[in-house]
């Protein structure tokens, strides 16, 4: 196990118990057993530290929503998926799932708190984007107001499985919420949150990726993989990045060769967002 990879997971174990300001470096260092020095190796502090973790899990689930949101033909699956999917990933990472609960309410570093709102932002646009092609013109009114139940239905539910040791069907919590999403789509009719509103409470992105910022993500990806039709592909978009002379088609065919490499989807989910596909 890489050095750094090894700190991040113990490390998050005492964060699941400790929280996030009564963990010091030398107790994730003795967690660890390594020395300091070696912990500032991989990172220059505790807070460093916790944005990578932010960063680790939040990536994953982002993209793992993003694809189920463009690749799922079948309109009657797509939101099924989506909520099984959130919901394993809880599961799957109860640890960081705790953390992210209990500090979200907590924290006030900043850097932590614009994150949080860069990553929650993506997830919006996704979900309203899931809700416009499911049900188009019969929630153009209220698609705002679903969004923020949905996000609702994501935070209170995954807490079951977060702070209460019990077995759930992960099937049946799905189904349930489909039916219960599907219900307020067609039988809202007083809108609360308007564009008007939405534009009030919307987040300057200061944590928006650059263009420099996916370069150095390419070059890291392109020493990262061995030869193979990806790293091929990596080094064709990082020239596009550096001089345009692809046609979008050929693009989005390269985007398609690494959107699958568990170290690239990513660096996929950027550049789609980057070339607005």
């Amino acid at each position: 196990m890489l050095k750094k990879q090894l700190i991040m997971e113990r490390a998050l174990e005492l964060f699941a118990k400790q929280g996030f300001e009564s963990t010091s470096v030398q107790q994730i260092t003795e967690h660890c057993g390594i020395s300091k020095g070696a912990f500032y190796l991989s990172f220059k502090s505790k807070d460093e530290l916790i944005i990578a973790l932010i960063d680790h899990f939040m990536m994953q689930i982002t993209t793992e929503i993003d694809q189920i949101v463009r690749n799922t033909p079948n309109d009657e699956e797509l939101l099924y998926k989506f909520y099984y999917a959130i919901y394993h990933s809880f599961h799957k990472q109860s640890d960081f799932a705790k953390v992210l609960i209990k500090e979200q309410s907590q924290t006030f570093n900043k850097d932590l708190i614009l994150k949080m709102r860069y990553y929650d932002k993506l997830i919006e646009n996704n979900i309203l984007s899931m809700i416009e092609r499911l049900y188009g013109e019969e929630v153009r009114q209220t698609k705002y107001d679903l969004m923020y139940c949905i996000k609702g239905f994501m935070n209170t539910y995954s807490q079951l499985f977060v702070f209460y040791n019990v077995p759930l069907d992960l099937k049946l919590l799905s189904e349930s919420l489909v039916e219960k999403t599907n219900l307020l789509a067609r039988h809202t009719t007083v809108p609360f949150i308007s564009q008007e509103l939405i534009e009030i409470v919307k987040q300057p992105m200061n944590a928006e990726v650059t263009k420099e910022q996916i370069l150095e993500i390419v070059g890291q990806r392109i020493e990262e993989i061995e030869t193979s039709i990806e790293k091929e592909s990596l080094i064709l978009l990082q020239g596009q990045l550096l001089e345009p002379t692809l046609p979008p088609a050929i693009v989005k065919g390269l985007l398609g060769n690494i959107s699958n490499h568990p170290h690239c989807k990513w660096i996929s989910y950027l550049l789609r967002r980057y070339y607005n596909f």
